[in-house]
């Protein structure tokens, strides 16, 4: 590690000032970050701690729609009774990140912004078609999510919150990685009345994609058989000491049906 400055802003106004020096970076879970300060490979000036920020923690309902604060952690959304209720895919999406010092340190807020490809959240935020909120402007999933590591967060930008409408019936399902759970292919489908939406994560060269084959298969019929008839291509899919683009393929449909078939 190096010297650094550290600040904890109290409200949301002050992180965004303090986050104004683009050698400034903010921290919360810091499950990412202080790893890659041991390693030199991030070397920020300050940081700016947003972890007990009132203004971003907290779950609230208003009608058919959720809104979720940036530091909210996964934790909490696991075992939000709302979120149990009524979108239990999440809760249990966020019940199997980590292990229980992850969870009650990390927040969603970081796991967005850090958009790792192998993370669960941007698959299920894509797939309900959330919007990120932050302290400039609203974004749809279908617009935040720009590639491995890399969001349309601009300088001084920072994620307040989650907002969407709640699906009519929802699940997730994930081949993880055994010693760090990071999904080695993870499938969130959700249908509403705007249709059927099935991101995939964990599998693509580019992060988190939505699956236009298995969204068409699972309009025509929301079922596990249905996501099992689907013919992936390996075309576009990661190769790694984990698995093959063509292994990530037969795991996508494979997760898909696990998927619908957990849907509630």
């Amino acid at each position: 590690m190096y010297s650094f400055n550290y600040v904890r802003p109290a409200s949301v106004a002050e992180a965004v000032a303090a986050l104004a020096d683009p050698d400034a970076r903010p921290i919360a879970g810091g499950h990412t970050l202080i790893p890659t300060l041991k390693m030199r490979l991030a070397r920020p000036s300050t940081l700016v701690d947003i972890s007990r920020i009132p203004e971003l923690k907290g779950i609230h309902r208003d009608g058919g729609a959720i809104g979720i604060g940036a530091a909210t952690t996964h934790a909490e959304i696991a075992r939000h009774p709302e979120l149990r209720a009524k979108l239990p895919a999440l809760a249990r999406l966020a019940e199997g990140i980590g292990d229980a010092q992850v969870r009650h340190r990390g927040t969603i807020g970081g796991s967005l912004a850090n958009n790792d490809p192998a993370a669960d959240y941007p698959a299920a935020m894509l797939a309900i078609g959330a919007t990120i909120v932050t302290n400039r402007r609203n974004i749809p999933a279908d617009q935040y999510f720009t590639g491995l590591f890399s969001t349309a967060l601009e300088q001084g930008e920072m994620i307040t919150g989650i907002g969407f409408q709640i699906p009519d019936r929802s699940g997730y399902a994930k081949f993880e990685q055994r010693a760090s759970r990071y999904a080695l292919t993870g499938v969130f489908v959700a249908k509403s009345s705007g249709g059927v939406r099935v991101a995939v994560t964990g599998a693509g060269e580019n992060g988190v994609f939505r699956s236009p084959e298995l969204e068409a298969a699972l309009a025509a019929s929301f079922t596990p058989a249905a996501a099992a008839g689907v013919a992936l291509s390996a075309n576009g899919l990661m190769s790694d000491m984990h698995g093959s683009a063509d292994y990530r393929a037969a795991l996508i449909v494979a997760m898909a049906e696990q998927a619908v078939a957990s849907a509630s």
